[in-house]
């Protein structure tokens, strides 16, 4: 059983990000079982390991003297050790990790702008992706797998306004932070439990989402009862991967987060939330059901004719796919606390299940859906830990899998068609002081990136997935 350090048994109160709400997402927390640490962007700093630090927590004595002067801020490191023993592409190992420094201002404090607030994101981004180099599938294996980078991901100001029933924020930003955010899910590893594969395989660049973020406006509206409403105007394309000709990758494009696009067609998010039963001494169950869309006003490649209306995979084809118009999806999620323990507010089980469709002709994804379920405090004396199994499904389009039977025909070549991406995770998040958790996890990827062919033009194999994770707040 993990046990804390002797000096640490006695700690003071460890200090905290301060957040007008408490839940992921920035929302009334109706999850119970929302971990003590999570990697995906939309949750929120919960507490810190200074306090078991000793005297090496905060040296210099600067943490009160700048909370006193509306100044705080806060460092996240996350480790991932995962290997694919079975399936992918090829078998192999990969060490990747992430350093997160948030800094927050509180300008009432700061400068007497009441309401006012500021924040700010940068990462650290070290390692190697094992979806990108041996398993070779869509829904990536890890939330922070990104390409190695030192940069900016949100700068940006919030007003608050009608005693904070509405809040405006300008600057670059994030929608994964605050749209199709499930409290439960942010306990797992998979990237696909964040911003799912629906919204990063059909948006340019992967949207709006880590490790890119855009410039944007947001406003959300509570009035009350439970109710929320909110929209976000984004430039559409985080870093211009989305132009004709070839396409680069995205995140050599905007290496830094500072290349601050304005100019693209735009992306339009919008989403409303009813949350129950979330009144002090309410005794019936909480929980969240939330509905949403996105718009995006560009123009995308078809999947399979090109300008002349011909197959890609004809030869008489121009090489060039012919543009559509837009693309467009709905989604609609629960999140709900089905047992919360005796005497506790934040021990016991919730679930969850997110659905979402795509239809355009642009859209590589056709329909995607998540579920999962989490159990917080399960093991007695183990009140912080937390233990979960999810599963996420991604369908390749109609227009996609008719491009590969066109390939066959015009080829003769008989290659797999793509068809659907799934991924099977159990994980246990296990704390050993607060802010420092270690969780091992499993993962099992049946169809890699939809059944795609292997180098032999065989189909990739299922893939299992071992790792660990350790996270430290400070």
């Amino acid at each position: 059983m993990l046990s804390i350090p002797a000096f640490a048994q006695t700690p003071p109160a460890p200090p905290a990000i301060p957040v007008i709400r408490e839940g992921a997402g920035g929302d009334v927390r109706t999850s119970v079982a929302q971990p003590e640490t999570t990697s995906q962007t939309s949750g929120g700093y919960a507490r810190s390991v200074e306090p078991y630090l000793g005297p090496l927590g905060d040296p210099f004595g600067l943490r009160p003297v700048l909370k006193e002067r509306g100044i705080q801020y806060s460092l996240t490191y996350i480790a991932d050790v995962l290997g694919n023993p079975t399936g992918g592409m090829r078998q192999g190992a990969v060490v990747e990790d992430r350093l997160n420094l948030r800094l927050y201002l509180d300008l009432d404090t700061l400068a007497g702008w009441q309401g006012a607030t500021a924040h700010a994101n940068a990462y650290f981004i070290h390692g190697t992706g094992l979806s990108r180099y041996y398993v070779g599938n869509l829904l990536d294996v890890s939330v922070i797998g990104a390409l190695p980078a030192t940069r900016l991901y949100v700068l940006w100001f919030d007003q608050q306004l009608f005693d904070g029933k509405l809040g405006l924020r300008v600057g670059q930003q994030a929608a994964d932070s605050e749209f199709f955010v499930s409290q439960t899910a942010t306990l797992f590893v998979n990237s696909s439990f964040g911003w799912p594969a629906i919204t990063s395989a059909n948006l340019p660049s992967g949207g709006p989402a880590y490790p890119l973020a855009t410039p944007a406006i947001r406003a959300k509206f509570e009035p009350g009862g439970g109710l929320s409403f909110q929209a976000g105007l984004y430039d559409g394309d985080p870093a211009g991967a989305n132009r004709p000709g070839d396409d680069a990758e995205a995140q050599r494009l905007n290496r830094t987060g500072t290349n601050f696009r304005t100019h693209d067609p735009a992306l339009i998010v919008a989403e409303a939330a009813y949350s129950y039963n979330t009144e002090k001494g309410s005794t019936a169950l909480p929980g969240t059901v939330t509905f949403g869309g996105w718009q995006h006003f560009g123009r995308f490649d078809d999947l399979r004719r090109d300008t002349l209306g011909l197959s890609l995979a004809d030869p008489a084809s121009s090489g060039l796919p012919r543009r559509q118009r837009g693309n467009a999806g709905l989604y609609a999620m629960i999140d709900q606390s089905v047992l919360i323990e005796p005497e506790k507010d934040d021990e016991g089980l919730s679930v969850f299940v997110r659905a979402s469709l795509s239809p355009t002709r642009s859209s590589l994804i056709s329909a995607y859906v998540d579920a999962g379920l989490a159990y917080k405090g399960l093991i007695p004396g183990r009140d912080d830990d937390t233990v979960g199994a999810g599963i996420a499904y991604a369908r390749y389009a109609d227009d996609a899998r008719r491009a590969d039977t066109d390939t066959i025909l015009f080829t003769g070549t008989p290659i797999p068609r793509r068809r659907a991406e799934t991924a099977l995770e159990a994980t246990y998040q296990a704390l050993v002081v607060p802010g420092f958790t270690v969780q091992p996890d499993l993962q099992y990827i049946i169809r890699p990136s939809g059944g795609v062919a292997d180098a032999d033009g065989r189909r990739l194999k299922n893939a299992t997935v071992l790792g660990v994770r350790a996270t430290v707040q400070y």
